[in-house]
Formats: structure tokens, C-alpha cells, sequence
């Protein structure tokens, strides 16, 4: 009983955190209405993040910064070889393909983690995971607009695409490493170190300076820092020491769900019936393996 009142909130954790980064778009927006790239965005995130979340773990859980050096890869895989590596790739997709195939490509990822989970920790790969891995699947490419006609791609476009959903799932790799050995507190933490050095690579001060200049966008940036950052990553860290990781990156596909919703409750966009049937599918995918 035990076991499963922890893996039903393993599950809540992750479905909390993805649900926050669904809602990145209502602070993006903003940023990116001011005259902000994509890439001064990730260092924003990155940088921002490690600032707040350093800044109340000196304060309130200090143990959280011990960490032993020969740890650091499992940080630098991360914070780096995730987290960056991947945004560089799906950024580079959006450029070679439409963003509809450019975000299904991304959406491979709960593939990727389910079978290197099965190759490295033996996690089974069961009927019902499979089930809930084809209506993620195919929920994602609906929400995406994959049918709409106006999807394009490119041989470089979908190694890129691939290549952002192979990073973004080692996100849940290199951090059960991790969590063998730290908390999802420390974990979160070296993630954004190394991420924001590496993000350092973005740095647009000219881009960066319209947040001085606007003193009402440094509220957006707070939010997307804080809601749609540091408190998505670490609930969703915490949810992966609880449960698989192919069962994790499969209920994190309900980013999309949400963002849907802002779209068509906060921006007034339309909800077509493809979109409508991707949501469902996504849906059941996550009640399939709630039970």
C-alpha cells in the first residue's frame, strides 16, 4: 500500500511540473513581443533559475549544495548535455522544419527514455506502457497540427528534431543517476549550474538590456523563472525519484495539454477537432497509467 500511495504521487509530482511548463507560453510571449530571442530566453531561464533557487536553499536547506566531484558528470549531463544540447537542437529544427514537425520530433522523447530504461535499469516495457506511449505519440502529433497540411521537413531538420528528443529525455536518465545518490533539491540545483554556464554561449546583451529598459517585462521574466522553471524542474525530479523514467517522460507529455488550454482560454486561439482528439488521447494516456 505504501508503494503505491508513493508512485500515485510520484505521478502527481511529474503531472504538477509538466502542467507548470505548459504554461510557459503565457510569459514567453511577453519576452518575446519585447524584442527577446529564443536564446536570451534559455539563459534567462537558466541563469534566473539558478539564482532564485540558490538563494533560497542557502537560506533554507544549505545541505543541498554538498556534492561529491566525482558526481559533477551526472550535473554536466543534466544541466548540459540535456538541457542545452537540446534546446540548441529544437531551436535549429524550428529553423530547417515547420514547428508542427519540429515539436512531434521533440515529443519522441518518452520513446527514447522508455527504451533506455529498459536497457539500463531493466524497466518493463509492458503492454499497457506501450499503449500509453502510442496515444502520447499520437496526441502530441494532433496537438501539433501535424495533419493541418503545412508540416515541411528536412533530412538535417529531423536528425535535429531527433536529436532534441534524444537530449531532452536524458534529462531523465542522467537524473536518476543522480538521484541514487542526491535529493531532488541538489539535483535541480547542479542542473542549473552547469546549465547556465553552458547557456552563457546565448548571452545578448543588447536583447537582455530590454529588461531594464522595460521595468514590467522583469515581472514576466520572474514568473517564466520561477512558475514555469525552478518549480516545474523540481517537482518533476522529485516525481522521477519516485517512479520509472519511461513512465515519467510518458505522463510529462501533458506539457502539451496545457499549453493547448492557454492558447485557447488565455489568447482566444481556436480549438480544432484535431487538437481536441490529440488532448483526449493524451489524456487517456495518462489515466491508462495512473491506475
Amino acid at each position: 500500500m505504501k508503494e503505491e500511495t508513493q508512485r500515485r504521487g510520484g505521478a502527481g509530482l511529474v503531472l504538477a511540473g509538466a502542467s507548470l511548463w505548459g504554461l510557459i507560453g503565457l510569459f514567453n510571449r511577453a519576452l518575446l513581443g519585447a524584442g527577446l530571442g529564443p536564446e536570451s530566453i534559455v539563459l534567462v531561464r537558466n541563469l534566473g533559475g539558478l539564482v532564485v533557487l540558490a538563494l533560497v536553499l542557502a537560506v533554507w536547506k544549505r545541505e543541498a549544495f554538498r556534492v561529491q566531484v566525482k558526481h559533477l558528470g551526472w550535473f554536466f549531463g543534466t544541466g548540459v548535455v540535456s538541457v542545452v544540447f537540446f534546446t540548441w537542437c529544437y531551436f535549429s529544427c524550428q529553423e530547417q522544419c515547420s514547428l508542427a514537425v519540429a515539436a512531434i520530433l521533440l515529443y519522441t522523447s518518452p520513446a527514447f527514455v522508455v527504451l533506455l530504461s529498459a536497457l539500463l535499469w531493466r524497466d518493463k516495457i509492458t503492454k499497457r506502457k506501450l499503449l500509453a506511449l502510442g496515444l502520447t505519440f499520437f496526441g502530441c502529433a494532433c496537438v501539433a497540427g501535424i495533419w493541418s497540411g503545412g508540416a515541411s521537413l528536412t533530412g538535417q531538420g529531423l536528425l535535429l528534431g531527433l536529436g532534441a528528443g534524444f537530449f531532452y529525455a536524458l534529462y531523465s536518465i542522467f537524473g536518476r543517476f543522480a538521484l541514487k545518490h542526491y535529493g531532488p533539491y541538489t539535483v535541480t540545483l547542479y542542473t542549473f549550474v552547469f546549465a547556465s554556464l553552458a547557456a552563457l554561449v546565448f548571452l545578448r546583451p543588447a536583447e537582455l538590456a530590454v529588461l531594464t529598459a522595460q521595468p514590467k517585462l522583469l515581472g514576466a521574466a520572474a514568473a517564466l523563472v520561477v512558475i514555469s522553471t525552478v518549480l516545474p524542474y523540481l517537482l518533476y525530479t522529485a516525481g522521477l525519484a519516485r517512479i520509472d523514467s519511461g513512465k515519467a517522460a510518458i505522463l510529462a507529455s501533458v506539457e502539451p495539454v496545457v499549453a493547448a488550454l492557454v492558447g485557447v482560454l488565455v489568447f482566444h486561439e481556436t480549438m480544432d477537432v484535431s487538437t481536441a482528439l490529440g488532448v483526449v488521447s493524451i489524456l487517456a494516456a495518462v489515466v491508462l497509467l495512473r491506475e
